[in-house]
């Protein structure tokens, strides 16, 4: 496995981020929030607001590999009913895919943010032909709770998602 470290964001990761994230193959699996083609100003812009937004309701952090920005992991906590639930999201350069980096940065911030916050849970919401992604999430302990059939549209198809989540006293 890839050595790596979870860091909150520097402005300088944006030049490295803005050219990991620069990859349709990266986008196809993330919401269209996630732009694509991915520009060096849509860098700079998510990678300020991610210092601007702190650390009292989320941990947003860059997942560094050989010194150099290379993805992107955060846990955010919900509010109202859901305030003991946060959501779990990420996203990796297609070249450290299939080693192991993701699995092991997924582990590390989970244990991070239960122990940060008030969570019973962290969920993640991976669409369900993103096998990959899938696999990271079960090896690191969450179940599959559903699949949402036709429950997303991402470039002109319908997708659907699953529904996967790591409780507090799962947590390896």
């Amino acid at each position: 496995m890839v050595s790596l470290i979870l860091r909150p964001w520097l402005p300088a990761d944006a030049e490295p981020i803005a050219a990991a994230a620069n990859n349709p193959k990266v986008a196809a699996n993330l919401r269209n929030v996630f732009p694509s083609p991915y520009a060096l100003a849509d860098a700079e812009w998510f990678v300020g607001d991610c210092i601007a937004q702190g650390e009292t309701r989320q941990l947003m952090r860059a997942i560094v590999i050989d010194g150099k920005a290379a993805g992107s992991i955060s846990v955010s906590v919900k509010d109202d009913v859901y305030e003991k639930s946060a959501e779990l999201g990420y996203w990796l350069a297609e070249e450290h895919w299939g080693r192991g980096v993701m699995t092991e940065a997924v582990r590390q911030l989970c244990r991070e943010a239960f122990d940060r916050f008030d969570l019973l849970r962290i969920y993640a919401e991976p669409f369900a032909d993103n096998l990959g992604s899938r696999r990271v999430l079960e090896k690191t302990g969450f179940t599959c709770e559903g699949i949402m059939r036709n429950g997303i549209y991402k470039n002109g198809r319908v997708r659907s998602y699953c529904m996967y989540a790591l409780l507090r006293e799962e947590l390896e």
